[in-house]
């Protein structure tokens, strides 16, 4: 017979737990010490290898416990459950790694006002709740929508997404700043570099982008992240600054506001 500390040392597994597991059922130990401690043999370490294996594949324990005790238990369909079980949860999983992707790149946009950017991620949460009639379909053409797939997500990790969400991030910073400034306008010219990587020769694109952008109905529609009418018109500015001075209108402009 092997102590429960032994046990417990062997398999990594806690006394305490060892003891939850006599507890309700799932592993009794069959003697005990003089000194009450729970004794185990072979066969309970088999079973203790039985429990950690399916545990590990995500089966609560009172399900391990009836594959245990039921000689007649149908692994097959138990087996089958739990696989779409883990399917199901993988799913939930991703949409909540998409939420904190969402939430954390929203508070680089909002320059670390977390405050601000949980606020409107909840209000765009509860939009995206009301199924509205898709706009971009109607909206767009079977090009264009190609071309909207190619934008920065909120969500994404892709160093393109997190760069403009940096950038944009960056111009909120300097809002009350004058937009011909040299750091404004620095980045108003890593954005135009970024923008003609992508959508070189777009323009109709991006300006009926950019129109349903600057409306704040049509751009909850769409599901974009909010951003203030301010921080829109000070990007206008700033961009019409830099055409001016440049010589030349970038061929995607509006890029920077689909966010």
């Amino acid at each position: 017979m092997i102590h429960i500390k032994d046990v417990a040392k062997q398999t990594n597994i806690t006394v305490r737990t060892l003891r939850y597991y006599d507890q309700i059922g799932l592993l009794t130990a069959p003697s005990k010490t003089e000194g009450g401690h729970r004794l185990y043999s072979e066969e309970e370490l088999r079973k203790l290898q039985f429990i950690q294996f399916f545990k590990g594949m995500g089966y609560k324990l009172l399900e391990i416990k009836g594959m245990l005790s039921d000689p007649n238990w149908n692994w097959l369909v138990s087996l089958k459950s739990q696989y779409a079980y883990i399917l199901e949860e993988q799913q939930r999983l991703k949409s909540i790694e998409s939420s904190l992707r969402e939430l954390i790149n929203g508070i680089a946009v909002e320059d670390g006002n977390d405050r601000i950017a949980i606020q409107k991620l909840i209000k765009l949460s509860n939009q995206n709740k009301k199924r509205w009639p898709t706009l971009k379909e109607n909206v767009f053409n079977d090009k264009e929508l190609e071309l909207w797939n190619k934008l920065p997500k909120m969500n994404g990790e892709d160093p393109d997404s997190l760069e403009w969400i940096a950038l944009i991030g960056q111009i909120k910073r300097y809002t009350n700043d004058d937009p011909a400034s040299t750091r404004v306008q620095n980045i108003i010219r890593r954005m135009t570099e970024k923008q003609s990587e992508k959508f070189k020769d777009e323009d109709e694109f991006l300006a009926k982008l950019w129109n349903l952008r600057k409306s704040p109905q049509q751009s909850e529609r769409l599901g974009l992240y909010p951003i203030e009418k301010e921080v829109l018109d000070f990007l206008e500015r700033a961009f019409d600054i830099y055409i001016a001075s440049n010589g030349t209108i970038p061929s995607s402009k509006e890029e920077n506001r689909e966010l």
